[in-house]
């Protein structure tokens, strides 16, 4: 997971690839690729390889996995 001060560095970026958006949810870069090749995770694509996250379409699926966990806090 990535620190907090590299998190307000990364304040104004919009994209990130997969080895950030792992770092941001704290995932491996594996469960990322696999959660975007389900559809799990949206992605904006860049040619043949170049994929990106978008830091809202991450900030919504932990918002979603957080609904839809049934340890509510």
């Amino acid at each position: 997971m990535m620190s907090p001060q590299a998190i307000s560095n990364m304040q104004n970026v919009l994209l990130v690839n997969r080895r950030e958006a792992a770092r941001m949810l704290g995932l491996s870069e594996r469960t990322v690729f696999t959660l975007t090749e389900n559809g799990t995770l949206p992605t904006i694509r860049f040619g043949i390889r170049g994929v990106r996250y978008s830091v809202r379409a991450l900030e919504n699926f932990i918002e979603q996995q957080l609904a839809a966990s049934p340890l509510k806090n």
